[in-house]
């Protein structure tokens, strides 16, 4: 697991007042906590789930477990940072951070791939996709995101054999990492030429939206973790340097984080805003699989939302 690298004598520019991003990261933790316990809250118990509710309720999961997670390791820092206490956690919220970013790259990935897959080929996508997919790719993602981080925790920590093993552990993580910034970027790119390129144009639909704008958030704010993981033992070294981008990699991954759920609501309430309307109808307009001309102005009715969730397979 990432270890913090020994301090030299002299004075990191980015160890100078380290609270404050520390604080700003437990407040947007705590912001991303509660947003997407609601959407799992409405995803898993309120709502009549296809595939992309499936694959929405898991990241949602994934990001919830990484605030967790993450927010538990800045508290630690803060309570090293003012007192002498010290609480041993021998890696685990730090390796916890890890399979729950995995898992949540893991599920964007595969969502981003999804909607592109119904949207370059949509009679196969809608006669013989496999009935459960979207339950077991989620179930694949979550097994492979432990296989990866487990034995980092074993091998880097708990029984720390030899460097050498341990990079080869790190080097296919970031290997996988690197694929699914790839597959992300290469299916989010296919979908947007459809959308807006060639002679059969798509219409654009607040799914597509949805996506669209959760992908751009990660590699604004999600990928800088990703790229600070990967370049770890080139920088550890490097006092000045490993802080600075652990510093910014960690309150941009909880922006990430905690972004998704704002997202559902900006594109849920777009143009049909009323004060005081249901959140659960907010959350089926974000994820609605059906052309914007549709719309009136006015609330979509639930008949409609369940019948563009209904021709996918219930996840």
């Amino acid at each position: 697991i990432l270890t913090t690298p020994p301090r030299t004598d002299h004075l990191s520019i980015c160890g100078i007042d380290r609270l404050t991003p520390k604080a700003l990261t437990i407040i947007i933790s705590l912001v991303g906590l509660t947003g997407n316990a609601s959407v799992i809250w409405f995803l898993g118990f309120r709502m009549h789930r296809n595939a992309f509710y499936t694959y929405i309720l898991n990241l949602a999961v994934a990001g919830f477990l990484y605030l967790c997670f993450h927010m538990v390791n800045v508290l630690q820092g803060v309570i090293a940072v003012i007192s002498t206490i010290h609480i041993p956690t021998y890696g685990i919220i730090r390796n916890g951070t890890i399979i729950f970013y995995i898992a949540g790259l893991s599920m964007l990935g595969a969502i981003s791939t999804e909607r592109c897959l119904s949207v370059l080929w949509p009679i196969w996508y809608h006669c013989h996709r496999p009935r459960h997919t979207s339950a077991v790719i989620c179930t694949l993602l979550w097994a492979l995101s432990l296989v990866l981080g487990i034995p980092e925790a074993v091998v880097c920590v708990y029984f720390y054999i030899t460097e050498g093993l341990c990079k080869i552990v790190e080097f296919t993580i970031g290997a996988w990492l690197v694929l699914l910034f790839v597959v992300l970027s290469v299916s989010s790119l296919a979908l947007l030429g459809r959308m807006f390129c060639g002679s059969q144009k798509k219409s654009l639909n607040r799914l597509c939206v949805t996506i669209m704008l959760t992908v751009l958030v990660f590699l604004f704010c999600g990928l800088p973790f990703g790229i600070f993981y990967f370049l770890y033992y080139w920088i550890k070294n490097s006092y000045d340097v490993y802080y600075c981008l652990e510093m910014v990699s960690s309150v941009l991954s909880c922006v990430n984080s905690s972004a998704n759920p704002i997202i559902y609501f900006f594109v849920g309430s777009y143009r049909q805003w009323v004060q005081g309307q249901n959140l659960k109808l907010v959350l089926e307009r974000a994820l609605q699989n059906t052309p914007e001309e549709g719309e009136c102005g006015g609330s979509l009715s639930q008949g409609t939302l369940e019948m563009s969730g209904s021709r996918v397979e219930q996840g």
